[in-house]
Protein backbone atom coordinates (compact mmCIF):
# COMPACT_ATOMS: atom_id res chain seq x y z
CA UNK A 1 0.00 0.00 0.00
CA UNK A 2 0.88 3.59 -0.92
CA UNK A 3 2.37 5.71 2.28
CA UNK A 4 -0.25 8.59 2.51
CA UNK A 5 0.36 12.26 2.62
CA UNK A 6 0.76 14.65 5.17
CA UNK A 7 -0.28 18.18 5.21
CA UNK A 8 0.64 20.64 7.86
CA UNK A 9 -0.55 23.95 8.56
CA UNK A 10 1.20 26.84 10.00
CA UNK A 11 1.32 29.96 10.72
CA UNK A 12 0.72 32.81 13.98
CA UNK A 13 -2.02 33.47 16.47
CA UNK A 14 -5.52 33.96 14.65
CA UNK A 15 -4.35 33.31 10.82
CA UNK A 16 -7.24 30.82 10.70
CA UNK A 17 -5.25 27.59 10.60
CA UNK A 18 -7.47 25.37 12.39
CA UNK A 19 -10.35 26.92 10.20
CA UNK A 20 -8.52 26.09 7.17
CA UNK A 21 -7.79 22.73 8.08
CA UNK A 22 -11.12 21.73 8.76
CA UNK A 23 -12.28 22.86 5.38
CA UNK A 24 -9.51 21.15 3.60
CA UNK A 25 -10.18 17.94 5.58
CA UNK A 26 -13.87 18.33 4.50
CA UNK A 27 -13.35 18.50 0.65
CA UNK A 28 -10.39 15.63 0.49
CA UNK A 29 -13.13 13.64 2.39
CA UNK A 30 -15.91 14.75 -0.04
CA UNK A 31 -13.44 13.33 -3.08
CA UNK A 32 -13.76 9.92 -1.42
CA UNK A 33 -9.82 10.36 0.42
CA UNK A 34 -9.29 9.07 3.90
CA UNK A 35 -8.85 11.82 5.92
CA UNK A 36 -7.14 11.82 9.51
CA UNK A 37 -7.77 15.40 11.11
CA UNK A 38 -5.38 16.37 14.19
CA UNK A 39 -3.35 19.19 16.00
CA UNK A 40 -0.82 19.94 18.06
CA UNK A 41 -0.07 19.86 20.29
CA UNK A 42 -2.56 17.10 21.07
CA UNK A 43 -3.70 14.60 18.84
CA UNK A 44 -3.13 11.47 21.16
CA UNK A 45 -4.65 10.95 24.68
CA UNK A 46 -1.37 11.68 26.09
CA UNK A 47 -0.36 14.64 23.72
CA UNK A 48 -3.67 16.52 24.58
CA UNK A 49 -2.64 16.17 28.43
CA UNK A 50 0.87 17.75 27.78
CA UNK A 51 -0.96 20.50 25.48
CA UNK A 52 -3.25 21.44 28.47
CA UNK A 53 0.30 21.95 30.42
CA UNK A 54 1.40 24.32 27.57
CA UNK A 55 -1.37 26.85 26.60
CA UNK A 56 -2.46 27.98 29.58
CA UNK A 57 -0.96 30.00 32.24
CA UNK A 58 1.14 32.72 32.47
CA UNK A 59 3.26 33.45 29.53
CA UNK A 60 6.74 32.62 31.22
CA UNK A 61 5.46 29.17 33.05
CA UNK A 62 7.85 27.12 30.57
CA UNK A 63 11.19 28.94 29.46
CA UNK A 64 11.87 27.92 25.37
CA UNK A 65 13.78 24.94 26.54
CA UNK A 66 11.25 23.19 28.35
CA UNK A 67 8.15 24.46 26.45
CA UNK A 68 10.42 22.54 23.23
CA UNK A 69 10.94 19.46 25.23
CA UNK A 70 7.38 18.94 26.60
CA UNK A 71 5.93 19.87 22.86
CA UNK A 72 8.64 16.87 21.52
CA UNK A 73 7.54 14.79 23.90
CA UNK A 74 3.68 15.10 22.85
CA UNK A 75 4.83 15.18 18.80
CA UNK A 76 6.70 12.08 19.60
CA UNK A 77 2.62 10.23 21.46
CA UNK A 78 1.08 11.76 18.57
CA UNK A 79 3.45 10.56 15.65
CA UNK A 80 3.90 6.99 17.26
CA UNK A 81 0.19 6.54 18.12
CA UNK A 82 -2.04 8.35 15.47
CA UNK A 83 0.34 10.07 12.47
CA UNK A 84 2.76 6.86 11.83
CA UNK A 85 -0.46 4.45 11.25
CA UNK A 86 -2.69 6.60 9.48
CA UNK A 87 -0.03 7.32 6.85
CA UNK A 88 1.00 3.60 6.57
CA UNK A 89 -2.22 2.74 5.87
CA UNK A 90 -2.59 5.07 3.03
CA UNK A 91 -4.41 7.73 4.78
CA UNK A 92 -3.95 11.75 4.52
CA UNK A 93 -3.02 13.41 7.84
CA UNK A 94 -4.27 17.26 8.10
CA UNK A 95 -2.30 18.50 11.13
CA UNK A 96 -3.08 21.53 12.75
CA UNK A 97 0.41 22.78 13.62
CA UNK A 98 3.80 20.30 13.08
CA UNK A 99 7.42 20.59 13.84
CA UNK A 100 7.81 24.49 12.23
CA UNK A 101 5.93 25.70 14.86
CA UNK A 102 8.52 24.56 17.69
CA UNK A 103 11.53 26.22 15.26
CA UNK A 104 9.29 29.39 15.23
CA UNK A 105 7.82 29.96 18.14
CA UNK A 106 10.36 28.48 20.73
CA UNK A 107 13.52 28.95 18.73
CA UNK A 108 13.17 31.74 16.83
CA UNK A 109 10.93 33.83 18.50
CA UNK A 110 11.94 32.70 21.60
CA UNK A 111 15.31 32.70 21.03
CA UNK A 112 15.40 29.30 22.31
CA UNK A 113 17.59 25.96 21.95
CA UNK A 114 17.83 25.62 18.00
CA UNK A 115 20.33 22.94 18.29
CA UNK A 116 18.58 20.80 20.83
CA UNK A 117 15.24 21.48 18.18
CA UNK A 118 17.11 20.02 15.35
CA UNK A 119 18.06 17.24 17.43
CA UNK A 120 14.71 16.38 18.28
CA UNK A 121 13.13 16.74 15.16
CA UNK A 122 15.83 14.18 13.87
CA UNK A 123 14.90 12.05 16.41
CA UNK A 124 11.75 12.14 17.17
CA UNK A 125 10.25 12.45 13.17
CA UNK A 126 12.23 10.04 11.56
CA UNK A 127 11.16 10.16 8.21
CA UNK A 128 7.78 11.41 8.17
CA UNK A 129 7.78 15.22 7.30
CA UNK A 130 4.96 17.35 5.68
CA UNK A 131 4.30 16.62 2.14
CA UNK A 132 2.93 20.08 1.91
CA UNK A 133 2.81 23.45 4.61
CA UNK A 134 0.42 25.63 4.31
CA UNK A 135 2.27 28.47 6.38
CA UNK A 136 -0.91 31.17 6.24
CA UNK A 137 0.37 34.46 6.96
CA UNK A 138 -0.96 37.74 8.30
CA UNK A 139 0.09 40.98 9.71
CA UNK A 140 0.82 39.81 13.83
CA UNK A 141 -1.32 42.86 15.11
CA UNK A 142 -4.21 41.45 12.84
CA UNK A 143 -4.11 37.80 13.88
CA UNK A 144 -3.91 38.65 17.69
CA UNK A 145 -6.61 40.77 17.12
CA UNK A 146 -8.71 37.92 15.28
CA UNK A 147 -7.41 36.07 18.06
CA UNK A 148 -8.40 37.57 20.99
CA UNK A 149 -12.00 37.71 19.75
CA UNK A 150 -12.63 33.88 20.22
CA UNK A 151 -13.48 32.23 23.27
CA UNK A 152 -10.80 30.48 23.91
CA UNK A 153 -9.11 29.93 27.38
CA UNK A 154 -6.03 28.74 25.67
CA UNK A 155 -4.40 32.32 25.80
CA UNK A 156 -0.86 31.58 26.71
CA UNK A 157 0.73 32.47 23.72
CA UNK A 158 -1.27 35.20 22.53
CA UNK A 159 0.07 37.12 25.91
CA UNK A 160 3.49 36.44 25.11
CA UNK A 161 3.97 40.21 23.62
CA UNK A 162 3.67 41.94 20.09
CA UNK A 163 7.53 41.62 19.76
CA UNK A 164 7.62 37.91 20.01
CA UNK A 165 4.53 37.50 17.66
CA UNK A 166 6.07 39.76 14.92
CA UNK A 167 9.19 38.02 15.37
CA UNK A 168 7.16 34.63 14.78
CA UNK A 169 5.29 35.61 11.47
CA UNK A 170 9.19 36.41 10.23
CA UNK A 171 10.52 33.26 11.32
CA UNK A 172 7.04 31.19 9.39
CA UNK A 173 8.41 33.29 6.05
CA UNK A 174 12.22 32.13 6.53
CA UNK A 175 10.94 28.66 7.17
CA UNK A 176 9.28 29.28 3.92
CA UNK A 177 11.66 30.94 2.24
CA UNK A 178 14.12 28.31 3.04
CA UNK A 179 11.77 25.09 1.68
CA UNK A 180 9.83 26.19 -1.50
CA UNK A 181 9.37 22.65 -3.00
CA UNK A 182 7.36 22.28 0.69
CA UNK A 183 6.13 25.28 1.90
CA UNK A 184 3.10 27.06 0.13
CA UNK A 185 2.18 30.75 1.86
CA UNK A 186 -1.25 31.85 1.98
CA UNK A 187 -2.48 35.89 2.31
CA UNK A 188 -4.76 34.96 4.86
CA UNK A 189 -5.94 38.78 5.27
CA UNK A 190 -8.40 37.73 2.86
CA UNK A 191 -11.46 36.29 3.14
CA UNK A 192 -12.42 32.68 4.83
CA UNK A 193 -13.40 31.40 0.99
CA UNK A 194 -10.83 32.75 -0.67
CA UNK A 195 -7.72 31.59 1.40
CA UNK A 196 -10.12 27.94 1.23
CA UNK A 197 -9.37 28.36 -2.95
CA UNK A 198 -6.43 28.97 -3.18
CA UNK A 199 -5.46 25.93 -0.33
CA UNK A 200 -7.63 23.53 -2.40
CA UNK A 201 -5.79 24.75 -5.41
CA UNK A 202 -2.23 24.08 -4.06
CA UNK A 203 -3.60 21.02 -2.34
CA UNK A 204 -4.53 19.25 -6.09
CA UNK A 205 -2.35 20.74 -8.11
CA UNK A 206 0.55 19.10 -5.33
CA UNK A 207 -1.29 15.25 -4.61
CA UNK A 208 -2.60 15.21 -8.37
CA UNK A 209 -6.87 15.38 -7.34
CA UNK A 210 -8.53 15.87 -9.41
Amino acid sequence: MARGRLISFEGGEGTGKSTQAARLAKRLSDVGCEVVSTREPGGSPGAEAIRDMLVRGEPDRWSPTSEALLLYAARSDHIERLIAPALERGAIVVCDRFADSTRAYQGAAASGPVGLIETLETFVLGEIRPDITFILDLAAGTGLRRAAARKNAETRFEAKGADFHRKLREAFLAIAAAQPERCVVIDASRSLSEVEAAIWARTTERLAIS
